[in-house]
């Protein structure tokens, strides 16, 4: 049976958040993450031609590269993004809309929430995955790890803060799989032509993620 992408979402761990200068140097990124294991992303529509960026990527790697899109605020754009190759959709906020939209097409729904009532509203209006975004600004893990108690069935993914420094501690708080920024997705290694420093981070990331299910088997 074929894996589905929140089987493939939680087997990687890791959800690198693409907020490219140019549909090149997304493509550059891509690259440098891929040689170091990561095969998933989240094309946010800031990058300028995002668009054509996931159709870029859907052509040169097909399935070999799990296609996602973010920052997506209408369901015009999580079509868009969608017919363009998407196979999950991710938001900084909770829209009824994009939600509705994203499952129409039979693809993942990751809106964003930050609330108790937020996280819920997203889940009941059919969210597969819930955003926990800005989490660093509600305290880090230990809000993520607040937000289980009463909702122990959620399946989170904390955005903002997550780090080398603190990817274990959003793991053990319940985190399903980590929202990485510029930590991961390093800009400025690129325009350096240094790729090689996305490469070993990417590494070290799912190392951590590997120490820890393997922790968790024990």
């Amino acid at each position: 049976m074929a894996e589905t992408t929140k089987e493939a979402i939680e087997r990687i761990g890791l959800m690198p958040v693409l907020r490219a200068k140019s549909k090149e140097q997304g493509l550059a990124i891509v690259k440098a993450m891929l040689a170091g294991g990561v095969n998933t992303v989240e094309v946010t529509m800031t990058v300028p031609g995002a668009i054509d960026l996931l159709k870029a990527l859907k052509a040169e790697y097909g399935n070999d590269v799990l296609l996602g899109s973010g920052t997506v605020t209408t369901a015009a754009q999580a079509q868009a993004t969608i017919d363009a190759g998407a196979e999950f959709v991710i938001s900084p906020c909770l829209n009824l809309e994009v939600i509705a939209t994203t499952k129409g097409s039979g693809k993942l729904s990751c809106p964003g929430a930050l609330t108790p009532t937020e996280v819920i509203t997203a889940w009941k209006a059919g969210a597969d995955i819930v955003k926990v975004f800005p989490c660093s600004a509600m305290g880090g893990a230990s809000y993520l790890k607040a937000l289980r108690a009463p909702f122990p069935f959620l399946q989170l993914i904390p955005t903002g803060g997550v780090s080398l420094e603190t990817a274990e501690s959003f793991l053990k708080a319940g985190a399903r799989a980590l929202g990485v920024g510029s930590d991961l997705v390093n800009l400025k290694a690129i325009e350096d032509g240094k790729p090689e420093i996305i490469t070993e981070k990417a590494k070290a990331y799912l190392k951590i993620i590997e120490n820890f299910h393997k922790s968790e088997k024990k």
